[in-house]
């Protein structure tokens, strides 16, 4: 299946057939999952996504997963929601725990693609790390570039990215033309740049378990 990314970022993915599972997700995250569907045959799983774009407006994100698992969950024996907190500060859990739904461990999808235990314990270290994925290499400009204003206002750069030192890819896919992309972000934003191909980490384990 073909997906833009620029639809994911501003619609996110509709269900398309009614399985017995049904996974809501970020758009970001829409290429993994239905990768590792079809690599695995988990055709019990359907896969729903907000727009990716939400991450810009982190406050949204519990409002629209709760409107979503109230509109699907009497069509499905369970539901997923595929968000780690995401910057919500403990609300998206909390929410997901009155719906009585289950979600990925790990504050950010970062740390899960890293592994959750791995990426708490270099997080220590790497407190001048910036992280992009697949993803967001794929959407640099619409999720970095543009809403900090770089584009018109490129002298902002140091007043942002000032205290970082590296840029680390955490690729999910080995793609040399993502991580040339990736080199020329590191670039723009005057970093060192590290590539980690981290594959699907925590997600793909977590879906399994379903």
């Amino acid at each position: 299946m073909h997906i833009d990314d620029s639809t994911l970022t501003e619609n996110g993915l509709t269900v398309t057939k009614a399985g017995r599972i049904l996974l809501i997700a970020c758009g970001a995250l829409a290429r993994e999952i239905l990768d590792l569907k079809a690599v695995n045959g988990w055709d019990h799983m359907d896969l729903t996504c907000l727009p990716a774009k939400y991450h810009l407006y982190p406050e949204k994100i519990t409002e629209h997963v709760t409107k979503a698992v109230e509109k699907h969950r009497d069509t499905y024996a369970q539901i997923f929601v595929v968000y780690a907190d995401c910057g919500t500060g403990g609300l998206l859990k909390s929410a997901c725990d009155q719906l009585g739904v289950d979600m990925v461990a790990g504050p950010h999808c970062y740390s899960f693609f890293e592994g959750n235990d791995r990426f708490a314990q270099q997080s220590e270290t790497e407190i001048t790390t910036f992280y992009l994925t697949d993803f967001l290499v794929r959407q640099f400009d619409a999720f970095v570039i543009k809403p900090m204003g770089l584009d018109r206002h490129p002298e902002l750069r140091d007043m942002y990215f000032g205290n970082y030192e590296k840029l680390v890819y955490q690729a999910q896919t080995d793609d040399a033309a993502l991580t040339e992309k990736a080199k020329h972000a590191a670039t723009q934003l005057g970093l060192a740049f590290e590539r980690r191909f981290t594959g699907y980490g925590d997600l793909a384990t977590t879906l399994s378990k379903l």
